[in-house]
C-alpha cells in the first residue's frame, strides 16, 4: 500500500513542457523495449536451466534422499525446478519495477527543479523507494510462498504421531536463490554493457572530439546514454539487490534449521529461528518507510525566496532519514530477537543475537561512510585524482588506480571484524551441540549480523535508485534548454547520485561477502547429507593439489569474467563512436542545430551489443563450476575419493569469493572516484569544463565507467551465483549421489 501511495504521489506531479515530454518519451520506449528483448533472451536460458535442474534431481537415487519419509525424490525435482523459475520471475519483476518508475519520475524531477528543490529531491528519492519496497516485498512473498508450499507437501505426507520437520524446508527451496542470481547476472551484464557502451561512446566523441557538453542534444548517442541509466543502474541494480536479499534470507534459514535440529532448543521456539530472516525484512519495510517520509528539506528555491539560504546537500538530507531508519531498526531488531530467538532453556540467546544484528548495522553504516570517503569529491582521494589531472591523462589514471586499490583495505578489515565478532557472540550463547556441529551457533550468529545489515535495506536501495533518476533528469534539463539554475539543481542531484550508487555497491559487496560465507557452510553440510552422513566434510585442505588447483580456477574465473565484461563495453563504445562520427560527417548541420541526429540508430547499436555480449561472461559464470566439479568428480572416482569433486569446488568457492570481494571493491570505488573527479573539475576547479585537466578527467571517467557500472556490480552477483549454483548442484559433485551427465544420456 505504501508503494502505491508513493507511485500516486510521483505520478501526480507535472511532467513539464512539451519539449521535456518529447525527450522523455524515447527514453521510456528505449528502456522498456530493451528490457523486453533482454528478458526474453534470459528466460529462454532460464527455462533450459530449470529443465537441467529437474533432470539432475529426478535422476538422483531415492535411497540418497534423507527426507524420503516426507517427500519423494521426484517431488524434490519438481520443487527445485519450480523454485528456480519463481526466483527468476521475481527477479525480473523487481528489475522492471526499477525501470518502470525511473522512466516516469525522471521528467517530473526535471520539471520540479524549475520551481522547488525539495519537490525535485523527494520525487527522485521516492522513485527509488518505490522499486526498493517492491523488491523486498517480492523476496518475502516468493520465499514465504515456497515455504508454505513445501510445508503443505510435508503435511499431506504426515504420519500419525510425527512432527513436521520445518527445519528441513529451507534447503529444499534454495533453487529460488539460484533463479534470482541467474537472472540478476544476465540483467546486470546486459544492462551494464548497454549503459556504459553508450556512455563511453557519447563522452569520448562528444566531450573530447566535438567539444560539446554532456547530454547535449546534438550528440546522436545521448538518448542511448540516458536509456542505459535505466536498464543498467535501475533494472540491473534492483535485480542485484533482490538476489542479495534472497541469498541472505535462504542461507540464514538453512543455518537456523540446522541449529534447531542439532541443538537443545525447545520445540515451541524452533520455527522462530527458521523464520527470523523474514521477520527482519518486514521490520525493514516499516523502518525504512518511516525514514523515507522523513527525507525532506526546505521548500522553494533561493531565487524565489530571498531568505532561503544555501541549497542543502542532498546527501545530508538522505543521511538524516537513514539515521532515523537505523535507530528504529536497531530498536526493532532487539525486539524481534527477544520474541523469536528467546528459548527458555538457553538464556542469553536473544541478547547475543541482538548484538550480532547491531554488529551488522554498524558494518553497513561503516561501509556507507567508507565508500563516501573514497568516491565523494568533498574528500581527499577524489581531490587527489582531480589535482593529478592537471599533469595529464596518464597521471589521472595512475592516481585513480592507486585510490581504487587503497579503498579495498578498510572495508576488508570491517568485514573481518564483523564476521569474527558475530561468530564469537554466537559461540557464547550456550547452545548444547554435537561436536560435529559445534560451529553452527557461530555461523547462525554471522547470518544474524548479515540480517542486521539488511534491516534498513529498503532505504539503502532507495538511495541507489535515486542516482539514475537524477542522471536522467539532468539529461532532460540539458536537452530541453532549461536555465542554468535548473541545471545546477539537477547537477547537484546527479553528483550525489554517483555517491549513493557507489554506497549501494559497497553495501552489496559487504552483504555478498557474508552471504557467500554462509552459503559455503550450507554447501559443506549438503555434501554430508548427499553421502548420507558417511563422510564428514568440515575442512578444506588447500595443501591438497586438486583443491589448490580448484582455488586457482575460482580466482581466474573472476578475472576472466571481468575482462570479458569490460571488453564488451569497449567493443560497444567503438561501434557508438563510429556511428556518431558518421552522422557528424554526413549531416554537418547537426552541430549548428540545423539537422536532427538519428538517436534511434545508436539505441539499436547498443541494444544489440548488450544482448549479444552478455552471453559469453554469463555462461562462463554458470558453466565453470559445473565443469570443474564434474572433471574432479571423475578423477575422484578413479582415485577412490567420492567427494573429491566437492572438495575441489569448496576450494573454488573460497578463492573466487575472496578474489571477488577485493576486485569488486577496487572496480566500484576506483570507477566512482574517477567519475566524481571529473565532476569536481566541472564545478570550476583546476580550470573547469573544457580545460586540459577536464579532458584528462573525462578519460579517467570513461576508463572507470565499465569498472563501476558493468564489471564491478556483476562480480557481486557472480559471487552469490557461484555459491548458489554449487549448493544446488551438489548431487553432480558427489560420486554415487546421482548419475553423471553421460549416464543420463
Amino acid at each position: 500500500a505504501f508503494s502505491l501511495y508513493l507511485m500516486a504521489a510521483i505520478l501526480s506531479k507535472d511532467k513539464g513542457s512539451h519539449t521535456m515530454k518529447e525527450i522523455s518519451s524515447p527514453i521510456k520506449e528505449g528502456s522498456e523495449g530493451f528490457f523486453r528483448a533482454q528478458y526474453g533472451s534470459i528466460f529462454k536460458l532460464a527455462i533450459a536451466v530449470s529443465i537441467l535442474l529437474f533432470i539432475v534431481y529426478f535422476m538422483k537415487s531415492e535411497d540418497s534422499n534423507p527426507h524420503k519419509d516426507w517427500i519423494s525424490q521426484k517431488t524434490i525435482a519438481f520443487l527445485t525446478g519450480f523454485s528456480f523459475l519463481l526466483g527468476a520471475n521475481c527477479s525480473a519483476i523487481s528489475g522492471y519495477s526499477g525501470i518502470w518508475v525511473s522512466v516516469r519520475a525522471n521528467v517530473r524531477v526535471a520539471s520540479s527543479a524549475r520551481r522547488c528543490y525539495n519537490e525535485a529531491l523527494q520525487i527522485c528519492f521516492r522513485g527509488g523507494a518505490f522499486s526498493a519496497i517492491i523488491n523486498v516485498a517480492l523476496a518475502i512473498l516468493g520465499i514465504s510462498a515456497l515455504y508454505l508450499l513445501t510445508y503443505f507437501i510435508f503435511w499431506c505426507n504426515q504420519a500419525k504421531g510425527m512432527t513436521i520437520p520445518e527445519e528441513k524446508i529451507p534447503l529444499m527451496i534454495i533453487g529460488f536463490g539460484f533463479g534470482a542470481s541467474f537472472v540478476a547476472m544476465f540483467a546486470q551484464l546486459g544492462g551494464g554493457i548497454y549503459t556504459k557502451g553508450a556512455d563511453v561512446g557519447a563522452d569520448l566523441i562528444g566531450k573530447q572530439e566535438a567539444g560539446i557538453p554532456e547530454d547535449d542534444p546534438r550528440n546522436p548517442a545521448v538518448i542511448a546514454d540516458l536509456v542505459g541509466d535505466n536498464v543498467g543502474d535501475c533494472a540491473g541494480q534492483c535485480a542485484d539487490l533482490f538476489e542479495s536479499i534472497s541469498a541472505e534470507v535462504l542461507s540464514a534459514m538453512i543455518l537456523g534449521g540446522t541449529l534447531v535440529e542439532k541443538s537443545n532448543i525447545s520445540e515451541e521456539v524452533k520455527a522462530g529461528f527458521v523464520l527470523f530472516p523474514l521477520a527482519v525484512h518486514c521490520l525493514d519495510l516499516f523502518v525504512s518507510s518511516v525514514g523515507i517520509m522523513m527525507t525532506k528539506t526546505k521548500e522553494g528555491l533561493p531565487e524565489y525566496r530571498p531568505n532561503y539560504g544555501e541549497l542543502e546537500d542532498p546527501l545530508t538530507v538522505m543521511k538524516r532519514g537513514y539515521i532515523i531508519s537505523i535507530i528504529l531498526g536497531t530498536i526493532g531488531f532487539f525486539g524481534i530477537t527477544y520474541f523469536l530467538l528467546n528459548p527458555g532453556n538457553v538464556k542469553s540467546v536473544w541478547l547475543n543475537m541482538g548484538l550480532c544484528g547491531l554488529v551488522g548495522i554498524v558494518v553497513s553504516l561503516l561501509f556507507v561512510f567508507i565508500t563516501q570517503y573514497y568516491t565523494d569529491y568533498n574528500f581527499k582521494p577524489v581531490q587527489r585524482i582531480s589535482a593529478s589531472s592537471k599533469s595529464g591523462h596518464a597521471t589521472n589514471i595512475i592516481t585513480g588506480l592507486s585510490v581504487g586499490m587503497e579503498s579495498t583495505g578498510i572495508p576488508v578489515v570491517v568485514i573481518s571484524c564483523g564476521v569474527i565478532i558475530s561468530y564469537y557472540l554466537g559461540e557464547a550463547c550456550g547452545f548444547k551441540m554435537d561436536d560435529n556441529y559445534a560451529r553452527v551457533p557461530g555461523l547462525y550468529a554471522t547470518a544474524i549480523a548479515t540480517m542486521g545489515m539488511f534491516c534498513t535495506g529498503v532505504y539503502v536501495l532507495s538511495m541507489s535508485g535515486f542516482g539514475p533518476i537524477a542522471d536522467n533528469a539532468g539529461g532532460i534539463a540539458e536537452m530541453s534548454g532549461q536555465t542554468q539554475s535548473v541545471r545546477d539543481i539537477t547537477d547537484r542531484l546527479d553528483a550525489v547520485g554517483n555517491v549513493t550508487k557507489a554506497n549501494t555497491k559497497g553495501y552489496s559487496v559487504g552483504s555478498a561477502s557474508l552471504a557467500c560465507f554462509l552459503l559455503f557452510s550450507a554447501f559443506m553440510d549438503e555434501v554430508e547429507i548427499s553421502t548420507q552422513g558417511r563422510r564428514r566434510f568440515e575442512t578444506v585442505d588447500i595443501a591438497k593439489p586438486e583443491v589448490f588447483v580448484g582455488g586457482l580456477l575460482g580466482s581466474v574465473t573472476v578475472f576472466v569474467f571481468s575482462a570479458w565484461a569490460i571488453a564488451a563495453v569497449g567493443k560497444t563504445a567503438e561501434a557508438v563512436i563510429s556511428e556518431v562520427k558518421r552522422q557528424f560527417r554526413e549531416k554537418p548541420g547537426i552541430m549548428e542545430f540545423k539537422e536532427k541526429p538519428n538517436y534511434k540508430h545508436c539505441v539499436e547499436i547498443v541494444a544489440k551489443a548488450g544482448l549479444k555480449e552478455m552471453i559469453k561472461p554469463g555462461l562462463l559464470s554458470v558453466a565453470s563450476p559445473i565443469i570443474v566439479g564434474l572433471i574432479f568428480r571423475y578423477i575422484g572416482e578413479l582415485k577412490g575419493e567420492p567427494i573429491l569433486g566437492a572438495e575441489v569446488i569448496a576450494g573454488y568457492l573460497m578463492f573466487a569469493t575472496t578474489t571477488g570481494i577485493l576486485l569488486a571493491l577496487f572496480l566500484n570505488n576506483g570507477g566512482g572516484a574517477w567519475d566524481n573527479a571529473k565532476k569536481y573539475i566541472e564545478t570550476g576547479m583546476h580550470g573547469g569544463k573544457g580545460s586540459e585537466a577536464h579532458k584528462a578527467a573525462v578519460t579517467g571517467d570513461t576508463v572507470g565507467d565499465p569498472c563501476k557500472d558493468t564489471a564491478g556490480p556483476s562480480i557481486h552477483i557472480l559471487m552469490k551465483l557461484l555459491a548458489t549454483i554449487t549448493l544446488v548442484m551438489v548431487p553432480l559433485y558427489v560420486s554415487g549421489s546421482s548419475p553423471t551427465p553421460a549416464q543420463m544420456l
